[in-house]
């Protein structure tokens, strides 16, 4: 058996980010391992059949505002313009999401409206709940009845197999409403995408002769020693359910390959009221490929598979901290450390999860780099 300073379980996003640093900072033996066949995790994106690019699990938009983690992830990929466009299909319009002025003018069917008009108008319109209990009462205290069931009631019904009002204020407190006619996804300074992809990028970045990669198999304690184990997986699972199982929403994908060069008009619509599927997203708006061809991708949310989302509601939330709990324990003691996703039983965007992972890393490197 081959001895390493660190093992780490999974290589997705943190997992890449923190072998890379422990490898080429710590000068660390580092062993990265993953039940999945490839590194990227989620962010993994391959070709086609048809030979187009496509997102295998959803899409990845990478946006951030912090200047120093762009310049990190420089080193590993030459990036491409990323401004992602969103629309929401409802009443039989597109309209752009998330909410701005050119949204709420087309839905209110007005000519132009300046911020002002935009701020008067949601006031007149918005339900007067001052300390919003879930998400249905947070959106009712921004926008009012009629966009919240034209927008995010059926949405949300598809997406989390629950109603609004039994969901925190999160879930939908993280969709913005604008007082601009910028008609962007996001707003963040550096909208980009990797130029040959998010697997090319994570791929190099564990290319080093300190890393040994082994993908396609289960993580087992007690065949991986080390002095210091990074799990990016289920705290959960890790634990072996002791708390009973922590709920997630799953997601399936369909891809349909079309011979015609685009057909959406921008990467993403949403069907917040139509269909069973939630959205369709054509990454080729994003990833900028030459190719006659497109894919459409499908999402239709369900409760059984790959865990992609938690759910946040107070139960859940009671649960993962008695799971925490454990978690920090198993740091203390045993130089266990959760970080991600899975492990914190938290979402987060691409950027954040890095920074999560390279604040991670610091402490690592604080308490063991010595060794």
């Amino acid at each position: 058996m081959k001895n390493y300073d660190i093992v780490i379980v999974g290589a997705g996003p943190v997992g890449c980010c923190i072998a890379e640093r422990c490898a080429t900072q710590l000068n660390w033996k580092v062993k990265l391992i993953d039940k999945r066949p490839h590194v990227a995790g989620n962010c993994y994106d391959r070709f086609h059949e048809s030979g187009v690019m496509i997102h295998q699990y959803g899409p990845h938009y990478f946006r951030t505002n912090n200047e120093e983690l762009l310049s990190y992830l420089t080193q590993f990929t030459e990036w491409l313009p990323g401004n992602y466009f969103v629309s929401s299909f409802s009443r039989n319009e597109y309209f752009h999401f998330p909410i701005n002025l050119v949204t709420l003018a087309q839905f209110f069917k007005k000519e132009k409206l300046s911020p002002e008009e935009g701020k008067a108008m949601l006031e007149e319109v918005r339900e007067k709940i001052e300390n919003p209990k879930n998400s249905e009462e947070f959106v009712l205290s921004r926008v009012g009845r009629e966009m919240y069931e034209a927008f995010y009631l059926g949405y949300t019904l598809k997406q989390w197999d629950m109603h609004p009002r039994d969901l925190s204020p999160s879930v939908c407190g993280r969709i913005p409403v604008r007082f601009n006619e910028d008609c962007r996804y996001v707003d963040h300074i550096f909208q980009l995408t990797p130029k040959e992809g998010f697997t090319a990028m994570f791929t190099r970045m564990v290319t080093h002769p300190n890393i040994d990669v082994e993908l396609g198999i289960e993580y087992h304690k007690s065949k991986h020693q080390a002095t210091v184990i990074v799990y990016t997986g289920p705290v959960d699972e890790y634990f072996e359910y002791r708390f009973g199982k922590l709920a997630w929403r799953s997601l399936a994908f369909e891809f349909k390959h079309v011979e015609q060069e685009r057909i959406q008009p921008n990467v993403q619509i949403n069907y917040p009221n139509d269909f069973d599927y939630t959205r369709t997203v054509e990454i080729k708006h994003v990833t900028q490929q030459d190719h006659p061809h497109t894919v459409i991708s499908y999402e239709y949310p369900k409760t059984e598979g790959d865990p992609y989302y938690p759910i946040p509601t107070e139960n859940n939330h009671a649960l993962y901290l008695k799971y925490k709990e454990l978690a920090d324990e198993e740091t203390a003691k045993n130089h266990v450390y959760f970080c991600g996703r899975l492990a914190e039983y938290k979402y987060f965007n691409t950027d954040e999860v890095l920074e999560n992972a390279l604040r991670t890393f610091e402490m690592i490197r604080k308490n063991h780099g010595h060794q």
